[in-house]
């Protein structure tokens, strides 16, 4: 048995062959989750931001984590100067101020209309 455990969810895939995570022991990492629907992105940057955050719950249930063994989550933007859109969808996923991972924010050219992505960092277990 391999210490590297793959994670695939359902709601989404990699273009590529790669898995939506991996996990190894207690640490978790991500690849890219984005606001695609069925080979299309969705329309605006909230609604891709909802989407993504909303494919982050996805992610932690099929590693058997939850939200609260996110350590950092990185947000990639096609416009840096947008990232205060997000903010709704960010409180929404961690309402409360003294319990959310940190977040870092960058910008890069985006592929296929995306506006906004992120990968995410966990610790899963005690």
């Amino acid at each position: 048995m391999s210490r590297r455990m793959s994670i695939y969810t359902e709601s989404f895939s990699h273009s590529n062959p790669t898995p939506s995570a991996c996990r190894i022991g207690p640490l978790l990492m991500s690849g890219i989750i984005n606001g695609i629907v069925k080979g299309a992105v969705a329309g605006s940057l909230e609604e891709q931001a909802a989407l993504s955050f909303q494919r982050i719950g996805e992610v932690m249930a099929a590693a058997g984590g939850s939200l609260d063994d996110i350590v950092k989550v990185n947000v990639t933007f096609a416009d840096i100067t947008q990232r205060a859109r997000t903010n709704a969808a960010w409180v929404a996923m961690f309402p409360d101020p003294q319990n959310r991972p940190s977040r870092h924010s960058t910008q890069a050219v985006l592929d296929n209309g995306k506006l906004v992505q992120c990968d995410i960092v966990a610790w899963i277990g005690a």
